[in-house]
């Protein structure tokens, strides 16, 4: 049972969101974005239900009503972490309560939450143009984060260049440098042929758990099977939002990547993929894997409308930046922010 935590003086109760408080949820979060994001808050909620423990999210209630609502989740291995962190994804409050601390009492429940489960930091992101959550997010205490938001539009890639295949997970955020990142060199229309000829993408499935945990823990040194578990658990969960794939050769698993359509999350409108990591077997090193994975990603996309793709990489790791440079990726208009928990 979880404990339920009263301001002092406010009337205000903070609780864990139910099903039933999800209509509310949609009608807050409209009034302030300018239109309903529904078919966002259901994803969410399926996933939420099928794996409770990842995702945290309470409500702000006065007198019966909602008044207003946060939702988190924990990042176990995203973009290569290796500890843990609680990621804010959406935070408001109603019309007419705003003004009235409503986001510090649930940004402080969070805290509690991430002391109670031994996490150490929260991260988010937003739009510099934001300015309401960016003033929010300084009152709160949260800094910039070491870690720089790029994207790609569909349309704008260049898979077909001859430069590096890349591996993501980098040493920076895992704390191993032993042969986190792989770049090698392709030889001019390698890719291509590559990905015609020799390279088997498909779907991710349950099966591949194994193979992918194997291949992650050569590139990063140490077993991830938690991380990796809930990558492909959400997979099986909702394929329409997880648009992971495997890549074969010669019938054995040599890479894949995993990525996820987030429709609507940190308050977007439109449709967009973050790409959580991409691995390849070193041994299959210089064959154009990675950039058969990322055609194939892009492909996949577009057929579910998503207009851009987002990934994550440390500011100071110029040759990973390099890599998503070529192949179309620039910075994003969004930033990165982090608050440490004491």
């Amino acid at each position: 049972m979880d404990n339920i935590n009263t301001q002092p003086g406010s009337n205000v109760t903070i609780r864990r969101l139910t099903a039933q408080d999800f209509d509310a949820v949609i009608t807050m979060d409209a009034a302030a974005v300018g239109h309903p994001r529904t078919s966002y808050f259901e994803r969410r909620l399926k996933t939420a239900l099928a794996q409770p423990e990842l995702y945290v999210q309470f409500g702000a209630e006065r007198d019966g009503r909602l008044i207003g609502f946060m939702m988190a989740r924990q990042l176990q291995g995203q973009f290569g972490r290796a500890e843990p962190a609680l990621r804010l994804e959406a935070i408001g409050a109603a019309a007419d309560e705003r003004g009235q601390r409503i986001g510090s009492a649930l940004l402080s429940k969070l805290e509690d939450e991430a002391r109670r489960l031994a996490i150490a930091e929260i991260r988010t992101t937003a739009s510099w143009r934001d300015h309401t959550i960016m003033q929010f997010l300084n009152r709160a205490g949260f800094e910039l984060g070491g870690d720089l938001a790029i994207e790609c539009l569909l349309g704008e890639q260049r898979l077909e260049t001859a430069d590096a295949d890349q591996v993501l997970a980098p040493a920076h955020l895992t704390g191993f440098s032993s042969t986190e990142t792989d770049y090698s060199q392709t030889r001019e229309n390698d890719f291509e042929a590559l990905a015609r000829d020799k390279v088997d993408l498909r779907t991710l499935k349950a099966e591949d758990l194994y193979d992918i945990v194997r291949i992650d823990k050569m590139i990063t040194g140490h077993r991830r099977e938690a991380y990796i578990y809930e990558l492909v658990d959400e997979a099986m969960v909702d394929s329409a939002v997880r648009v992971s794939l495997v890549a074969r050769v010669d019938g054995l698993a040599v890479g894949f990547v995993m990525a996820r359509a987030d429709f609507g999350d940190y308050g977007r409108a439109e449709p967009v993929a973050v790409l959580d990591t991409i691995g390849v077997n070193p041994e299959y090193a210089r064959q154009g894997v990675g950039h058969a994975l990322l055609s194939q990603l892009f492909v996949n996309l577009d057929g579910l409308r998503v207009e851009r793709v987002e990934t994550v990489v440390a500011r100071h790791d110029f040759q990973l930046l390099g890599f998503f440079y070529d192949l179309g990726f620039k910075p994003s208009q969004r930033l990165g922010f982090v608050k440490r928990v004491a």
